[in-house]
């Protein structure tokens, strides 16, 4: 599913280049969950935006799905992205003049993958079936964390990202979401890669690896 290959990247500072990933060479299977962990500025985030085609690596190759990300320009890239991948990030990004309903669709129908039984499925196990005609200002950050995860998964994507998905929920919370969003990847072929603070939320997936240095390391 991602097969990604001497992957480099660096960001000019006053005094020169920094390098943040050195080389990083990683590869996830299809239905396989993937923890991703690393101190704060470790390049964690960085190596997630470059999986997602959000920024370009200075080398290296990325593979997901049979696409080289390098042979994609901007617009293929985008067109990619609404059906591709699913994108959950700590921030949410919930389109606040759009209603619950509309937010859970919006990536699918810009997809043209728009599937109302597979919405209504994710609706009920989600628990949003009362929240349709809210707005994201009226949920609280743990329903608002649930329509994100619902936007990203209705377009059934074979790669669904996750930065940080829980890190604005209390530790209960944080538990409950992850189970939610395995119990809904549970048989399906969607491969997850989630980066995470949290050692207990990543030992619940099914490989962990830590980035150290600009390169990855396996944990036990």
């Amino acid at each position: 599913m991602l097969k990604v290959q001497g992957l480099c990247k660096s960001y000019a500072t006053p005094q020169g280049a920094l390098p943040v990933l050195r080389g990083i060479d990683l590869e996830l299977a299809t239905g396989q969950s993937l923890a991703l962990m690393g101190e704060s500025g470790s390049g964690k985030s960085t190596l997630l935006h470059l999986v997602a085609g959000l920024d370009r690596a200075d080398a290296g190759r990325i593979e997901v799905d049979g696409r080289v990300l390098g042979d994609l320009h901007e617009g293929q890239l985008a067109a990619w992205r609404r059906g591709g991948i699913g994108l959950v990030f700590q921030q949410f990004n919930l389109i606040a003049s759009l209603r619950v309903a509309d937010n859970l669709a919006l990536q699918a129908r810009l997809a043209g993958r728009h599937d109302p039984h597979w919405q209504a499925e994710l609706v009920e196990r989600l628990g949003l079936a009362a929240l349709l005609g809210r707005y994201p200002e009226q949920l609280s950050v743990g329903q608002q964390q649930r329509v994100a995860l619902g936007r990203a998964l209705a377009v059934r994507p074979p790669l669904l990202l996750a930065d940080e998905p829980t890190g604005s929920l209390d530790e209960r919370s944080a538990a409950e979401v992850l189970t939610l969003l395995l119990e809904l990847l549970a048989g399906s072929s969607t491969s997850l890669l989630m980066v995470t603070h949290s050692a207990s939320l990543a030992a619940r997936l099914q490989r962990c690896l830590c980035l150290q240095g600009g390169r990855l390391l396996e944990t036990a």
